[in-house]
């Protein structure tokens, strides 16, 4: 089969069907254990790092008890208070941590900590608190600072083992940050944590947010049948929750379970009417449900209770161009253009409303304005292409691709390939011809310019340059399927050199032996070759990953070769419904129903 079998139609709501799991950053990303008091003991603030770029506060002052010193240095200590009360925070912190480093003094140590978290210096509060430890083993303070400034510094197992020192010397923590951390850490990575607080749980069953943290890392380590059962143990033991909900229901959406999710939200909506997240993610799973119309109910609802929620608007303005429904789209895209939110997105789907309404001109300048840092900006550029071509626009057409790709070679290249589909499209074939030729003087070892004038040329039935040029791709990438299928499948199906065919596809389908256009190329060759049982299986292999109307009809002529003309029936009358526009099903079903063989 060509290549172009695997362009596949794109979903008009990108931002809303792809990546659809439950936000959960709200219930992860707290400081405080969920539904519950904070377990932290005050003595944690010691720990926690401003932002050092705003101007940081002095500790307060505190009576410090230093040990004996000689008279220099107890006249730094004395001056890096003075220096911190008038604002010298950052030479009197270096200071503090010298003179620390210097006399190892408990008194000056616990004070340079105070002065280091006051300037967030991670570096430094590690260094002391490793100092603090060896010199008061039993106290519990060192161990949050310690325990803090490994979460920060991603470095999770080691945090753990002091959280669970503070919790031996009978202080208390809180373990909910652990889970935010860990977010970005591979599976492999986050497994020692788990089993540490699997263990801590095990000694300590009554630290909620030990038990909560617990739940989410075996959540994110895709382990949804043990974080269930930890989390009906902690809904026994704590009771139900707006948070407890939520973890549930994208541990039911892990397992694929989305009509039992969509039950829990539905409960939970019910019952936390004024619960955003709850909102939010009830309508992006009744989205994944394809369910659009209570997804808006929900995304509408979430507006009344947040007016300039921008995200909302969004989420409506989309499910209203997936209904078909660009009057309510359009006043809600323009208000997020005017406030300057997902300005590019909110360009391009007015440019989609105004196409819609057959407001051309409006429509380009909506898709020319999409910047390059736009999500959707190649799919903007094909479009204003497009419609400019439609228009008889050509020169104006190509001076704006190349003035959107002036000075980036791979834009150029990207944007020519863009530019000859809609010449293509257009009948313009020659002048895409002319382009494409002049494009590949300046990038003569281009495969994506030689492969879209191998197109070009098979439309105007030059093959033999077609030829040469899928060959040109095949001695510069020969691990080049896409060049390899589309040479094999031209031979199979326009010439008798079959064999030189099933050459070329037996080498693309060992590099992308998955792909269904690939194993189509391979079974018509085959099926040309008299190969049929062969040809049969792989012909079934590539309508089962991809029933298209030019499958249907390899696969169909198949079957009747092979004496199944029921099944040969069954299969094109199945592709004709799906597809009551294919000639090619159309030909194929005349040539061998009426017995000819041309």
């Amino acid at each position: 089969m060509v290549a172009n079998m695997n362009r596949l139609p794109t979903p008009i709501l990108p931002g809303l069907l792809l990546g659809l799991s439950i936000s959960l950053a709200a219930c992860q990303g707290t400081a405080v254990a969920p539904d519950a008091p904070a377990e932290v003991a005050a003595e944690v603030s010691v720990a926690e790092s401003p932002n050092t770029a705003e101007v940081a506060e002095a500790p307060a002052p505190e009576p410090v008890t230093y040990a004996n010193f000689t008279v220099d240095e107890l006249n730094r200590a004395l001056l890096n208070e003075l220096g911190g009360q008038r604002g010298y925070l950052p030479d009197a912190a270096r200071d503090y941590y010298a003179l620390a480093l210097e006399t190892e003094d408990i008194g000056i140590i616990r004070r340079a900590s105070q002065f280091a978290s006051a300037m967030g210096d991670t570096e430094a509060l590690v260094t002391l608190g490793r100092m603090w430890v060896e010199q008061e083993p039993a106290a519990i303070e060192p161990h949050l600072v310690l325990s803090y400034q490994m979460l920060e510094s991603g470095r999770l197992e080691e945090a753990v083992g002091h959280m669970r020192r503070v919790l031996d010397l009978g202080g208390r923590i809180d373990f909910t940050n652990i889970s935010s951390r860990a977010e970005r850490l591979s599976r492999a990575q986050r497994q020692p944590i788990i089993a540490a607080l699997q263990t801590l749980r095990t000694e300590y069953p009554d630290l909620r947010s030990l038990h909560y943290s617990l739940i989410l890392l075996l959540e994110q380590n895709e382990n949804p049948d043990l974080a269930m059962a930890e989390l009906l143990a902690y809904r026994d033991v704590y009771g139900e929750s707006a948070r407890v909900m939520l973890v549930e229901a994208q541990l039911l959406l892990q397992q694929d379970r989305t009509e039992e999710t969509l039950q829990v939200l539905a409960e939970g909506v019910e019952t936390y009417p004024d619960n955003r997240l709850m909102r939010f993610n009830y309508g992006r799973v009744l989205v994944q449900a394809n369910d659009l119309q209570n997804a808006r109910a929900q995304f509408e609802a979430l507006a009344e209770i947040a007016p300039e929620d921008h995200e909302t608007m969004y989420s409506l303005a989309l499910i209203d161009l997936e209904l078909n429904d660009p009057e309510r789209a359009k006043p809600l895209l323009t208000r997020l253009l005017q406030a300057r939110y997902r300005a590019d997105d909110s360009n391009f789907y007015l440019g989609i409303v105004a196409e819609r309404e057959g407001n051309l001109e409006t429509a380009i300048s909506h898709y020319q304005a999409v910047s390059q840092n736009g999500s959707n900006f190649v799919a903007a550029q094909r479009l204003t292409v497009r419609l400019l071509i439609m228009e008889g626009r050509l020169d104006e057409a190509h001076e704006w691709v190349l003035s959107v790709s002036e000075g980036n070679p791979r834009l150029q290249i990207l944007l020519a390939t863009i530019e000859t589909d809609a010449l293509l499209a257009g009948g313009h074939i020659e002048r895409a011809e002319a382009m494409l030729s002049q494009l590949i003087e300046r990038y003569p070892q281009d495969t994506d310019l030689l492969f879209a004038r191998a197109l070009v040329s098979e439309r105007l039935g030059n093959m033999p340059k077609a030829e040469l040029d899928l060959r040109r791709i095949i001695d510069l990438e020969p691990q080049d399927a896409r060049a390899l299928n589309h040479l094999g499948y031209t031979l199979a199906d326009t010439t008798d050199r079959y064999e030189e065919a099933l050459q070329l596809l037996e080498r693309a389908a060992a590099l992308e032996p998955e792909d269904p256009a690939i194993i189509d190329s391979l079974g018509w060759a085959q099926y040309k070759l008299g190969f049929y049982e062969e040809a049969l299986e792989n012909l079934q292999r590539a309508y089962e990953a991809f029933p298209d109307h030019e499958v249907a009809a390899h696969l169909g002529e198949v079957l009747w070769a092979m004496g199944r003309e029921r099944e040969a029936n069954r299969i094109w009358e199945e592709a004709l419904n799906e597809r009551p526009d294919s000639d090619l099903l159309k030909s194929v079903m005349t040539r061998l129903r009426s017995g000819t063989d041309s």
